[in-house]
């Protein structure tokens, strides 16, 4: 690619509207433009590297003998109906109608169209197995875009299904697309950790993801001190010590005017927030449901949401709270709490046994002291809290740490969940009619890019890794208007390139620092500069993750470049 009258651009400033390091990065360096919030165009120099990330993928499936194929983004509603994903989905769906009404979804999420693409297929426990992939743009009304390319409305995906007649053959197949992560990932040079997570609205026997650690992620990556343990915060088992046996006190009313939270109330009550039991209330698929922990722990939603068995869950509002329950927002307690038949008290496991603690009284200013938890009425007890950091590790019993994720994919044991949905059946050896079992893996393809931008970068600009980089080489011309300096620039860049190496040729009309900054944004890999010594036939060698510049004859540098590569 040759720089002069072609289609390249920096942006000197910052950008404003973006709030990540890799969102920024990309934007001045001329690799994707915001359309609106959460809709990016990708420019030439980023669909390059769109295009690495994919061609990498895309050699690891088909060594597992994968096969490609393209699904279309305008799915029919009734498709979805079928599996009754439309609740689970709720208002993410991008939905609309054709010029005869009848309702469409663009796609965010293409399960049912494989089982379907599978059912022509399959008939005979003999065409399995096998596993299919393509690398599509997926649509979901994210509520919050943020973070440029790590939370958006409208993504590439690379999503594969695996079909197999049994558990054993679904485990291999899983164990073929689990290896196929790990050597993409490797091979993009991303630093990441494989955690155990939830199946969510997919569903199925087991669900892992890879998080390349950052600090913009937006998951919670909860790793041992001591061992390999590594899980999703979303998911991670609370272990708690046993609790301390003492005997029950008198339980007494106390004022606690004006104090609104649970810190505000130990403090004053000179008491420990562990020895606090704080009340959360949500709107659970429309009903309430009043949840219960310990003053220093959070609710964790998504335990929450399992243990109801609901799919929507928000903050309860006040109008919910006061027709379902004597409930007094900041005073609310388990003892002689009133609640209405459809409203579930769900009490955290950890704090079942605790007794002489501080709860709410369900009277405006006032709370319970030396309460007995065991004494008072629940529905369901579970573990419902988020785990902290130094809390036991689940595994070993070491101590929890915290660390930042980008989920850059992930892997589902769907099982039959869809197969039954959508009827795709198989006869066995003994002619017997069973499900497909089925697994779904999926890549992120756009979050990749970021990813690797918010661990590979500095204060000039990118650091692509070579496998992904647009460009392997660039060849910065110091004086334009230099024959000498101009006709060595252009031979090595036709050796280059007829040698098969993405090379770009910097012959811009520009100030040498304005060329020199320019390729330091957009991260190429390797610097060769022509300058004042291109009559001496020597030329400048540089890469870009080293501050070492070395003068070379030109006559070596191409093999130089190849070594490297």
């Amino acid at each position: 690619m040759r720089l002069k009258n072609n289609y390249f651009f920096t942006l000197r400033e910052d950008i404003k509207d973006e709030e990540s390091i890799s969102g920024r990065l990309l934007n001045r360096s001329g690799m994707i433009k915001k359309v609106s919030n959460g809709v990016y165009m990708f420019l030439p120099l980023g669909l390059k590297v769109v295009n690495n990330i994919e061609n990498i993928i895309r050699e690891e499936m088909n060594k597992k003998n994968a096969l490609e194929l393209s699904m279309p983004s305008l799915i029919p509603y009734e498709i979805y109906e079928k599996t009754g994903r439309t609740n689970a989905f709720g208002k993410d769906v991008f939905a609309l109608s054709d010029r005869y009404d009848r309702p469409y979804i663009l796609g965010p999420t293409h399960e049912e169209l494989f089982t379907i693409a599978s059912s022509y297929k399959i008939k005979s426990y003999r065409d399995m197995p096998f596993t299919l992939y393509q690398f599509q743009n997926k649509f979901r009304d994210e509520p919050r875009p943020r973070f440029g390319l790590i939370r958006v409305r409208e993504f590439i995906m690379k999503d594969a299904y695996s079909f197999d007649k049994d558990l054993d053959g679904l485990d291999k197949s899983y164990k073929d697309m689990y290896d196929v992560y790990v050597n993409s990932f490797n091979r993009m040079d991303l630093n990441y950790k494989i955690v155990k997570a939830d199946t969510g609205v997919m569903g199925g026997l087991l669900s892992e993801e890879f998080q390349a650690i950052t600090d913009i992620g937006e998951d919670t990556v909860v790793l041992c001190d001591s061992c390999d343990f590594s899980s999703n915060i979303e998911v991670t088992p609370l272990i708690t010590k046993e609790v301390e046996k003492e005997e029950p006190k008198e339980m007494k009313e106390e004022l606690t005017k004006d104090l609104k939270t649970i810190e505000d109330v130990a403090a004053y009550l000179n008491v420990s927030v562990k020895k606090c039991v704080k009340a959360l209330m949500f709107d659970t698929d429309g009903k309430l449901c009043i949840a219960f922990v310990r003053g220093d722990r959070e609710v964790n939603t998504n335990k929450l949401a399992k243990i109801l068995n609901v799919k929507n869950i928000d903050l309860a509002s006040d109008e919910l709270i006061k027709n379902n329950s004597n409930a007094v927002a900041g005073f609310t307690g388990p003892v002689n709490l009133e609640v209405g038949k459809d409203v579930k008290v769900v009490f955290d496991s950890s704090i079942i046994n605790l007794v002489n603690v501080v709860v709410g009284a369900n009277k405006e200013n006032y709370h319970f002291i030396n309460a007995n938890i065991s004494k008072c009425h629940y529905d369901l007890s579970g573990d419902i809290s988020n785990v902290q950091e130094g809390d036991i590790c689940p595994k070993c019993g070491g101590k929890l740490t915290f660390a930042k994720g980008i989920e850059i994919g992930n892997l589902f044991k769907l099982g039959t969940k869809y197969s039954e949905s959508l009827n795709l059946t198989y006869l066995d050896e003994e002619n017997k009619s069973n499900y497909v079992v089925m697994g779904s893996y999926g890549i992120g393809i756009a979050r990749c890019m970021a990813a690797i931008v918010e661990q590979h970068h500095d204060d000039k600009g990118i650091i692509w890794p070579m496998s992904v980089a647009p460009f392997k080489v660039c060849i910065v011309v110091a004086n334009s208007k230099d024959e000498v300096q101009n006709s060595l620039a252009g031979n090595l860049y036709e050796e280059l390139t007829n040698n098969g190496i993405d090379t770009i040729l910097d012959d811009r009309c520009e100030r040498l620092g304005v060329k020199l900054n320019d390729m330091d944004l957009i991260g190429i890999p390797i610097r060769i500069l022509v300058g004042k010594k291109a009559n001496e036939d020597i030329v400048e060698f540089k890469l870009r993750d080293k501050e070492e510049v070395l003068e070379i004859s030109s006559k070596d540098v191409i093999n130089k470049v190849k070594d490297i590569l």
